[in-house]
């Protein structure tokens, strides 16, 4: 039986190159498909990912959620044979696979709905947390609306807490003791808001996608990872940042930077 994960297992059975205890696999994109393989594809855009062979569960390296069925074929690259899930010119097609994605991606699409602007939520919570974090308010507020449509007692299907929706191990993080308080919330979510948007250099986009599925989902992508509850969630947010910059009589992003409704 082949366990939970990706096509990875089928590479590690495949491969039996002597006995490790970590691999490296490449999850490489080429015209909107995705491959895993044992090196670098030509022609594709390729990410590397270590794997820890004794570990419990495998992440899912192909983004789409469900089974996925395919082939893995060996080919000769660089004078040594590598595999990959491709069919590539010299391929030779190994054996057929079908394996079972993870049940669900680490994400939620949010509980706000996109509406109308609520300045009137927590006014001086939001005023006072932008200000000591350098997060614009109308971005804090898109985020807060997005998750939690502002309920304080809020809590998602994944285990993400009140108006800011941090998650248990975020909130210890950033000093949040009670996540269903309000002001400690909009606080917490703030400073992880500016410590997202420093570490992608202002790109909003990538900080929202993180802020909903993780750092780690965002590396291992490359960018906002294909689940479609963060694709949702960005859309989301970035429609109500806008309408929040508005409301609060901020002059309009650039069109590029704009979400389409």
């Amino acid at each position: 039986m082949v366990r939970a994960g990706s096509a990875v297992v089928v590479l590690a059975v495949a491969l039996c190159a002597g006995e490790a205890s970590a691999r490296t696999v490449y999850r490489c994109v080429r015209d909107g498909t995705v491959s895993l393989a044992t090196a670098p594809e030509p022609g594709s855009e390729c990410f590397a990912r270590t794997l820890d062979d004794g570990s419990p569960l495998l992440p899912n390296l192909w983004g789409s959620l469900g089974v996925v069925h395919g082939s893995l074929y060996q080919r000769e690259q660089d004078g040594r044979v590598v595999y990959s899930t491709r069919n590539l010119p010299g391929s030779t097609k190994v054996q057929s696979f079908t394996v079972a994605t993870p049940p669900g991606s680490p994400a939620h699409e949010g509980l706000g709905k996109v509406g109308k602007p609520r300045l009137d939520e927590f006014k001086p919570q939001f005023r006072a947390a932008a200000k000591a974090s350098g997060v614009e308010e109308a971005w804090l507020r898109a985020i807060a609306h997005a998750e939690s449509a502002y309920d304080p007692k809020a809590l998602s299907d994944k285990g993400a807490q009140g108006v800011m929706q941090l998650m248990p191990e975020t909130a210890r993080e950033y000093g949040v003791g009670d996540p269903y308080s309000a002001k400690a919330s909009i606080e917490g979510g703030a400073r992880l808001l500016r410590d997202l948007r420093r570490r992608y250099e202002g790109d909003m986009t990538l900080a929202a996608a993180a802020y909903n599925a993780g750092i780690a989902a965002v590396e291992q992508y490359g960018g906002v990872p294909p689940y479609a509850e963060t694709q949702a969630y960005v859309a989301k947010v970035q429609v109500l940042y806008q309408r929040y910059r508005a409301a609060m009589g901020l002059k309009p992003l650039p069109a590029s930077l704009r979400a389409a409704e």
